[in-house]
């Protein structure tokens, strides 16, 4: 069940933008991330979360996508994510979150692929201009974005051989195309 769920765990960058996320399925979500284990216990991720259409669009416009598709500026109208949940710092309570929003955004994205829903993780961001749009406190440092939705795109993972190209990409027909090295390839040492 576990495998099956991290499988179909991608990362997805196009959604059907009409299909809502409700504000109670993004709590349910950050919920997860609030059980996750955090560095000294410190609990110092907060989260903005978003599913009005004009607060996506604002925090919309300050998101890279998809570094290695140079030709593709992210999703077209229609395709965009119906709802965000902003990762930040509270740095009044701790400075050394070391894995904490890695593992509260994969608590979080495993919880929205069990609801049918797909994300992308995007660290990728003018931070300065979506503080201001969010009229976030000094005290609060954006982390990251998971851009949220139902997923509009297929992807799929194949093996590589070490040496082989890492680099995902798109074929004519819009298939996103994830390598994968295998795991004899990144198991280092077994000890019986």
């Amino acid at each position: 069940m576990i495998k099956e769920l991290a499988e179909k765990n991608r990362t997805y960058r196009r959604f059907y933008q009409d299909e809502k996320i409700s504000m109670e399925t993004l709590k349910g979500l950050v919920d997860f991330a609030r059980i996750a284990p955090s560095a000294m216990n410190q609990q110092a991720l907060k989260y903005v979360l978003s599913n009005d259409d004009d607060m996506n669009e604002k925090i919309f416009k300050h998101l890279k996508w998809a570094g290695y598709l140079k030709d593709w500026d992210g999703p077209e109208d229609g395709e965009k994510p119906s709802g965000y949940i902003v990762v930040l710092q509270d740095k009044t309570i701790g400075k050394n979150l070391w894995w904490d929003h890695g593992l509260a955004s994969a608590y979080i994205l495993l919880g929205a692929t069990e609801k049918g829903y797909g994300g992308c993780t995007i660290a990728t961001i003018n931070k300065p201009e979506l503080a201001k749009e969010l009229n976030l406190a000094d005290d609060f440092e954006i982390l990251m974005v998971l851009a949220l939705g139902k997923p509009k795109e297929e992807v799929v993972l194949y093996e590589i051989e070490e040496g082989e190209d890492f680099k995902y990409w798109r074929d004519e027909n819009q298939v996103h195309h994830v390598p994968k090295r295998k795991l004899n390839n990144i198991i280092v040492n077994l000890y019986e």
